[in-house]
């Protein structure tokens, strides 16, 4: 059995109150952090530890040693705050709150999962200063605070985690330039530079150059040191209290995954061939196993050097191992993408393909490699991306721009704008789009993206829902698509894969009957949404109630001759939105069924998410906004009484 331990809170106090070096004593806890970390990450079955753990040392140094912690949570003026940009390092900050009791155990162990911690940093839990998203907003944001406290005239500083390849986000520099020359003098800029990004090297990625030199040439005082080494953390602070004139950054030079030998940036890069894959995701049980002893081991090893005794764990969950990693048998349509990518860029020389710094969730890889001189890797710089497909795109070229949804449709929102403008076609993909996965929280959930879209006149979106139709919506958006289209793809495994008529065709404004039904109708598109709709139709069947499910993936284009037939008699018609509960297919549904005289005084009802999205498994998510199968089971039901 595969046993997942936790080192409780008053193992950290009893390790504070030992009467050993100040630094041995970060160093203890720190590891203690990691390895708490790291069995939060296991149990929820995904997180950031390669981040968490580059980070972990600074942050310990900063909460156990440095700030004056015992005012967090308190509305006190003088506070010290801390906050990381970045975001991903959350699992590791989270450890450290759980380590002085600022979050409780029961909330601290539930990462990822409704009412425990969020994949990312956000407000509502105790000791977190503010939400992380889009990256590169952090400075910015620790600019304000400082600002409001030199109004207040309170103390206190601010210091805010960035990671070096969040350094490529426009509004670093924007916030760099500002602060310096408003006066802002209580900001702390510390870079966790790991100088790894996702699963490459930042170097390969998007060199950062001389990044003293910037820091100094915006105006800001620069120290640089070993980010794990406890002397020179304090050292640096030091220095940084007898600067009154400018903000203040560190550069702390860190290793990804540091404390699992096998985790550490140099020693995974070349055990994977220049990829790291230790970025995301929790780790197969042999290697949780190999890192959690390894991580235990070394605390106690330490103990025993200072005539301490070994740590005391508890058993926190308890699961049948698994000895290798089993196949994912589950469709991917992102996959079924990629492998559509390399087939039309074979066929279509003008193809380009844009990337922000995730080629492996976007499914890019197979495109990267086979076309290198056709994929622009572009960092972490979405509205750079985006203009810069304008330009290919203005001299002929068609640009296939990917990135998460919640990044590309809202922050490049102005620049994809400017491009519609001109008329060209350029070819954006949303992918992460939706509600599911709902782990790493609301920066990442997806649920603007069809009405930021679809406010632009030229545009067509869509949504797939399997393999097949992936292949299809691609290959019309390249060859039969006249203006720029919207792609909505789903990254994580399908629930279940939507089976579609043999002969299948992709058709302009028309959709499929996937579930035959004569009560109501109910529209869905994707496999997130289609899952659960058909899901549902086979709990009606139990209230006798037939229920009727059709596959519409084309989100604004829908044909009025084919939607009057799939309707025929039902008076009632359900929709099922992936989406916030405005914008969506529900609303545009609406808009067809109002310029048609069969249609219109028929009766739509939208089930969509009407409130900021829960963050959590997928069946928690789902239930939480009542649009899993068996809510939609009660709510379809209601509407008969």
């Amino acid at each position: 059995m595969l046993e997942i331990k936790l080192i409780p809170e008053k193992e950290f106090q009893r390790i504070r109150n030992a009467e050993i070096d100040q630094y041995d004593k970060l160093s203890l806890l720190a590891d203690m952090c990691r390895a708490n970390a790291l069995a939060t990450v296991k149990r929820a079955g995904s997180g950031h530890l390669g981040s968490s753990f580059s980070s972990l040392d600074i942050v310990t140094f900063l909460y156990h040693s440095e700030m004056n912690t015992a005012d967090l949570g308190v509305d006190h003026s003088d506070r010290d705050i801390y906050f990381s940009s970045k975001g991903h390092d959350a699992p590791g900050h989270y450890a450290v709150l759980f380590s002085l009791g600022i979050i409780t155990e029961d909330q601290f162990i539930n990462l990822r999962r409704l009412g425990g911690t969020h994949g990312h940093p956000d407000v509502s839990i105790p000791g977190i200063e503010a939400n992380s998203g889009s990256l590169g907003m952090g400075i910015s944001k620790a600019k304000g605070m400082a600002l409001a406290k030199k109004i207040k005239g309170s103390g206190g500083r601010v210091f805010v985690m960035t990671g070096d390849g969040e350094l490529q986000e426009g509004q670093i520099w924007e916030s760099l330039q500002t602060t310096a020359h408003q006066n802002i003098n209580n900001v702390h800029i510390i870079v966790d530079f790991n100088k790894i990004q996702s699963d490459k090297s930042v170097e390969e990625i998007i060199s950062l150059g001389d990044l003293e030199k910037k820091f100094e040439i915006f105006g800001w005082h620069v120290q640089r040191c070993d980010g794990h080494d406890f002397k020179e953390l304090a050292r640096v602070v030091a220095r940084f209290k007898k600067v009154e004139d400018r903000p203040k950054v560190l550069i702390a030079d860190t290793v990804k995954g540091k404390g699992v030998s096998f985790m550490e940036g140099p020693t995974a890069l070349k055990d994977g061939n220049g990829l790291y894959k230790w970025h995301a995701g929790a780790p197969d049980d042999d290697a949780f196993e190999a890192a959690y002893a390894e991580i235990i081991e070394r605390i106690n090893t330490r103990l025993k050097g200072f005539g301490l005794e070994p740590l005391n764990t508890e058993l926190i969950e308890e699961r049948k191992k698994h000895r290798k990693r089993l196949k994912d048998a589950a469709e991917k349509v992102v996959n079924a993408y990629g492998e559509a990518l390399v087939e039309l860029g074979a066929e279509r020389k003008d193809i380009i393909v844009l990337d922000a710094d995730l080629s492996a969730d976007c499914g890019l890889r197979l495109f990267e490699n086979s076309y290198p001189d056709r994929f622009i890797e572009n960092g972490i710089a979405e509205q750079d991306m985006v203009s810069t497909a304008g330009g290919l795109a203005l001299q002929g070229f068609l640009p296939i721009v990917n990135s998460f949804g919640v990044f590309l449709a809202s922050r490049a929102n102005e620049q994809i704008y400017n491009n519609a403008t001109e008329k060209t076609k350029i070819i954006y993909v949303c992918h992460y789009a939706g509600l599911i996965p709902a782990g790493p929280g609301k920066s990442h959930q997806s649920l603007r993206d069809i009405s930021l879209f679809g406010a632009l006149p030229n545009f067509v979106i869509l949504e797939p829902c399997n393999a097949i139709e992936t292949k299809q919506t691609l290959q019309w958006c390249v060859d039969q698509a006249q203006a720029s289209c919207m792609i909505r793809m789903v990254i994580s495994p399908s629930p279940r894969t939507i089976m579609l008529p043999e002969d299948y065709q992709l058709s302009l404004g028309k959709g499929t009957v996937v579930s035959d039904g004569l009560d109501a109708v109910l529209f869905a598109y994707g496999p997130v949404m289609l899952n659960e709709a058909l899901t549902a139709a086979e709990l009606l069947k139990d209230n006798d109630f037939s229920l009727k499910i059709v596959n519409l993936p084309w989100i604004n284009r829908i044909e009025t001759n084919w939607l009057e037939e799939t309707i025929g008699d039902s008076s009632t018609i359900f929709v099922l939105d992936n989406h916030s509960f405005y914008g969506g297919l529900g609303d545009n549904l609406l808009n067809s069924m109002m310029t048609s005289d069969i249609l219109c005084h028929k009766r739509l009802i939208k089930f969509a998410i009407d409130e900021y999205p829960a963050c959590g498994t997928p069946p928690e998510a789902l239930a939480y906004h009542k649009l899993d199968g068996q809510s939609l089971v009660t709510r379809i039901l209601e509407t008969r009484s």
